[in-house]
């Protein structure tokens, strides 16, 4: 959710000049970037199997230093490793089988030379060790890094935050979105008197004489940037959510004076698991339970351990996004964070420039809560409402290998385009197996747009190219000039890629007619001149 606010909520931009023809913005990269959002050769060679993190953190001097046990199997044989950590961070030392080893440090790259024999097939681990003062979040979630706040009774309030910018920057791992890990383990030690909750289960609590290590297992995979650390004097509540795979642990850390507020506010995160697992299939950690976690910043979608701080209140922050009142039915932060448990988390795109899969699929699933719960209608005004966030600035899809995601529509963009999608299908519980074949499809793994783009074309039976050429690579909103003439209507679409050709639902009389526009003019026989074009279509009509 890290363009949140910064980019699209608070402009609300009107939809108006639209640049012709494909965006093709150049941007200056840098090495660091390359390194940063490639799959190098120093990656390549080693499929990531296995973390444990076990870290100390430092509240009064802001620092952190640990280890990180990274197992990992050989696909081919190399000998260098790539390792990353963000400055100011330091690498301290890597031993393999208790040897340390040579590294090299090229700025948030470090280049481990093994001196062990890497054997195809055979699965093997390094030890780093790290210490420092990571980089703090000024305005997180969207800047990233660690939040040192404190509570209204002076305690630490600690919180990690790191989408986009990378887990790297507090600990060092493989970090590239291709490759996620496929268990872990998360001990973080804590002053006494705090708790600590991260991802998956706590497996123990050991206390120390002036400290206490909480050990939190992870069994299923993991992105990096979904792994996350909460400190703060914590108060806990919990409950049994009975769902598609049977009993789910559902588990609540607040702040113990929120504990009231709490109670009643997230009433809403098991009418969240019900209409998620209606829409998307079942939830996809059971093994890790389900959790909601305070943290002093907005929030953000971190695995199993789904992080909030909207201020018990509904709405983004109390506002309605959309601007028609059911924005305010429900918490933004525990249904849109919740939402990318199944997109982000269960599907996760593989380069950040496909950050629209997650976010314009968890933006979409704001309205699909509310059609499970408020109907067809609801859902429609609030996704059609959405668009006035929408700036048409650049393309949702941004510049692969650099680590560099696309434009902040892709959330109500996205949104707006799968409602589009939806209509098209005109079948929602064709729709509805669709988007849960996509959970289970994917199930825990790593995509690219071309995968999701070819699985919906497939699956609705369309061929969808220029449909996602248009909305994810375009800026221009379809145009659909038209003109009625006694019983008959004239239309073309205008402001659209090349063979763009989407038929649209007309209405008159009370009755819906599909035409089928092209970029030359088209006719079509109806039976009134008072016609209207559906506004669930992401386009402009223009009447001429």
């Amino acid at each position: 959710m890290k363009h949140l606010l910064l980019t699209t909520f608070m402009t609300l931009s009107v939809l108006s000049g639209y640049s012709q023809g494909l965006l093709e913005k150049k941007e200056n990269f840098t090495h660091q970037d390359t390194l940063r959002g490639t799959i190098t050769p120093e990656r390549a060679w080693w499929d990531l199997t296995y973390y444990h993190l076990d870290i100390e953190v430092f509240p009064e001097t802001k620092t952190i230093k640990g280890t990180n046990t990274i197992r990992y199997k050989i696909l081919e044989r190399n000998g260098v490793m790539q390792i990353d950590l963000q400055e100011p961070m330091q690498i301290t030392k890597v031993t393999q089988n208790g040897q340390r080893l040579y590294v090299k440090h090229d700025g948030n790259a470090h280049f481990v030379y093994l001196k062990r024999y890497q054997k195809v097939g055979n699965t093997e681990e390094i030890v780093v060790h790290y210490t420092g003062k990571p980089r703090e979040a000024v305005r997180a979630p969207w800047d990233g890094g660690f939040s040192w706040k404190k509570d209204q009774n002076g305690n630490p309030f600690i919180a990690t935050s790191c989408q986009g910018l990378g887990a790297s920057v507090w600990w060092p791992c493989k970090d590239h979105m291709y490759d996620e890990v496929d268990s872990m383990d998360i001990s973080v030690t804590v002053p006494k008197g705090l708790i600590d909750v991260s991802n998956g289960r706590l497996k123990s609590k050991v206390e120390n004489p002036t400290t206490t290590t909480f050990n939190w297992e992870v069994k299923n995979p993991i992105n990096n940037y979904g792994v996350n650390v909460n400190i703060g004097d914590y108060t806990h509540f919990s409950e049994v959510y009975q769902g598609e795979k049977g009993p789910l642990d559902m588990d609540y850390w607040v702040l113990s004076y929120n504990l009231d507020k709490a109670k009643e506010q997230f009433k809403q995160a098991p009418q969240m698991m019900e209409a998620f697992e209606h829409w998307f299939g079942p939830y996809p950690f059971y093994e890790d339970s389900f959790k909601l976690v305070e943290v002093p910043y907005l929030g953000m979608e971190h695995q199993s351990s789904v992080t909030y701080g909207n201020h018990y209140q509904n709405g983004y922050l109390g506002s309605d996004l959309s601007g028609t009142g059911w924005g305010l039915k429900f918490d933004f932060i525990i249904i849109h964070e919740s939402g990318h448990e199944w997109f982000a988390n269960n599907i996760t795109n593989k380069d950040i420039a496909d950050m629209w899969i997650h976010e314009g699929f968890t933006a979409y699933s704001e309205n699909l809560f509310l059609d499970y719960f408020y109907g067809k209608k609801a859902a429609s005004e609030y996704v059609i409402g959405t668009r006035r966030a929408v700036s048409n600035d650049k393309p949702i899809i941004g510049f692969y290998d650099v680590n560099k995601e696309g434009s902040g529509d892709m959330y109500y963009k996205g949104a707006n385009m799968l409602h589009t999608l939806r209509q098209l299908i005109e079948d929602d519980e064709k729709w509805r197996q669709i988007l849960r074949g996509l959970n289970k499809d994917f199930y825990h793994q790593t995509v690219t747009t071309k995968q999701v783009e070819d699985y919906l074309s497939e699956k609705t039976g369309y061929d969808l190219t220029e449909f996602f050429n248009q909305y994810l690579r375009d800026t221009r909103i379809p145009v659909l000039e038209y003109e009625v003439e006694g019983q008959q209507i004239k239309f073309r679409w205008t402001n659209v890629v090349e063979n763009f050709d989407m038929p649209v639902i007309i209405t008159y009389d009370g009755k819906k007619q599909w035409i089928y526009p092209k970029q030359d003019w088209r006719t079509a026989f109806i039976a009134s001149d008072d016609v209207t074009i559906d506004p669930n279509f992401y386009i402009i009509p223009k009447k001429i």
